[in-house]
């Protein structure tokens, strides 16, 4: 994803900054999003499950294979020929729980699952502001 390089404004979210002169040194989007390129994968949210962790439906996830997921890590997950998942990993007393940030849907025991993987660690989604932003975007073509 080759995203252009511009300068960062200070933005004031309460009120207006008296520092409206000040600007961040030039900022390549990617350098910031993607530290390990070789590793680094990109896939669309689907859904609403992960919602209460900033994920929504339409999302562009940022994913880091290299990144050893711990207790807490919002991961995708490979369910085999069932497919990929988001969820939070969570370590318990009784397992490993695929966990939704939305009480609407239910925790994934992994232990009853007949396959799985930790495909890689969520380390950012890029969300849009106007949320039919990001469900308009479309991929080029070859």
């Amino acid at each position: 994803m080759d995203l252009p390089s511009f300068s960062v404004p200070l933005v004031g979210a309460g009120f207006p900054s008296p520092a409206d002169e000040w600007f961040e040194a030039q900022l390549a989007i990617g350098d910031l999003l993607v530290p390990r390129p070789t590793s680094t994968f990109y896939a669309r949210c689907d859904g609403d499950s992960m919602e209460k962790a900033g994920i929504r439906h339409g999302d562009i996830l940022v994913i880091d294979r290299s990144i050893t997921a711990t207790h807490n890590s919002i991961v995708v997950v490979s369910l085999g020929s069932r497919g990929y998942v988001v969820k939070r990993l969570l370590y318990t007393p009784t397992g490993i729980i695929l966990a939704p940030d939305h009480p609407a849907y239910p925790n994934i025991d992994v232990a009853e699952l007949p396959s799985w993987e930790i495909w890689g660690v969520v380390t950012y989604a890029v969300t849009a502001v106007d949320p039919g932003a990001l469900l308009q975007f479309t991929q080029r073509q070859p």
